[in-house]
């Protein structure tokens, strides 16, 4: 208890006392050379944590006296799994993983065609208040570093004894509010010396925060950008992101336009359907024609529901209705497969896990 608390208090004074896997292996190679080592004590060192091994009893290769120094310069042991949940229904796994502050934070493994995928958490917490996720609904802790992003990524793996296929960060909290921290999330993980995920099996979701967006499409790496629309004009979207009265419908499409024209590269447009809200013929139609000219992907959500959530999901026969309407237009359009709705795992139910009990 005595280490937690100075490593929180090491955070929150600024101090230079970081996560150990918030290091890339240049870090290492500076922090070995200042500390008179050999070079290749710091490729030893990142191996290790870049296999998300935070225990250094299993250190075999790094001498008692350097394992001394890193507990003393560094937060070593940050983050553990506090709970492990699996869906009966089809096999989807949540994690909630539990920081040194005290704080949680939720993950979800599936398993598809292609292998595994992770959805991961950005911020314990959300402040951008979406009135349909159960996130906005939890307060707000804070950030996450770099390394507890890949944390949740290296850790999850580990447990399931399979290296993970793709990355979605699009669980708990607004990936663009936290951007440096994500973009050197998103280095580390491309990193071939590290966990050398390619960086087109990774994809960032944004409620859409316009000058991170423009920051983003600057970025020279491909990794997918998803956008949470969830409807097709600033009214409406206006009455359940709040984020809309910040960014327009047009200024975001402009962001959206940019980031292709940029990179060549096709946007996911995320729309989950909420019954009498945004399901009706007249906004799949609107849809279709502010999209239009677009290089873009739409993926409609059948709404998911938790308690004390003021929308409903759409009924099987609007999700349907509203597809045929988009592909009529012209659109490609997905409906995403529910996954783990019975652990509360599915997307708009992710909360800030254990850390509500602690609080409530």
């Amino acid at each position: 208890m005595e280490e937690q608390i100075e490593n929180k208090e090491n955070r929150m004074s600024g101090s230079k006392k970081r996560f150990v896997l918030d290091l890339d292996l240049p870090s290492w190679e500076e922090y070995v050379k200042e500390k008179h080592l050999p070079k290749f004590r710091a490729g030893q060192i990142y191996s290790w944590y870049s296999k998300g091994v935070l225990d250094m009893d299993r250190m075999t290769n790094v001498p008692g006296n350097i394992k001394t120094m890193l507990k003393e310069d560094f937060v070593c042991e940050n983050m553990s799994i506090g709970k492990h949940l699996v869906s009966e229904i089809d096999g989807t796994q949540k994690f909630v993983f539990e920081l040194y502050d005290g704080h949680c934070v939720e993950t979800v493994l599936m398993r598809y065609k292609t292998g595994l995928s992770i959805c991961i958490s950005s911020q314990a917490g959300c402040k951008m208040g979406c009135r349909f996720c159960a996130s906005a609904h939890a307060g707000f802790g804070r950030s996450l570093t770099r390394g507890e992003m890949l944390g949740q990524v290296l850790l999850a793996g580990n447990f399931a004894g399979e290296r993970i296929h793709s990355v979605v960060v699009m669980g708990i909290g607004e990936p663009f509010d936290n951007y440096e921290e994500l973009i050197g999330f998103l280095h580390l993980a491309n990193d071939e010396k590290g966990l050398n995920l390619g960086a087109r099996h990774i994809t960032v979701s944004t409620c859409g925060l316009v000058p991170q967006m423009l920051q983003f499409s600057e970025i020279d790496m491909q990794v997918n950008l998803s956008v949470s629309l969830h409807a097709p004009n600033d009214t409406l979207r206006k009455s359940i992101m709040p984020i809309a009265n910040r960014y327009s419908m047009q200024e975001l499409l402009d962001a959206c336009r940019t980031y292709e024209r940029n990179t060549n590269r096709r946007i996911t447009f995320e729309y989950s359907l909420f019954d009498g809200v945004n399901d009706t013929p007249e906004c799949a139609k609107e849809l279709c024609r502010v999209l239009r000219g677009i290089h873009c992907h739409i993926n409609l959500i059948a709404a998911n529901e938790f308690d004390g959530s003021p929308f409903r999901r759409s009924k099987p026969g609007n999700v349907r209705a509203f597809q045929d309407l988009l592909e009529k237009g012209g659109m490609t359009v997905t409906l995403r497969r529910e996954m783990g709705t019975d652990i509360m795992a599915a997307c708009g139910q992710l909360r800030r896990g254990m850390q509500e009990k602690k609080e409530s």
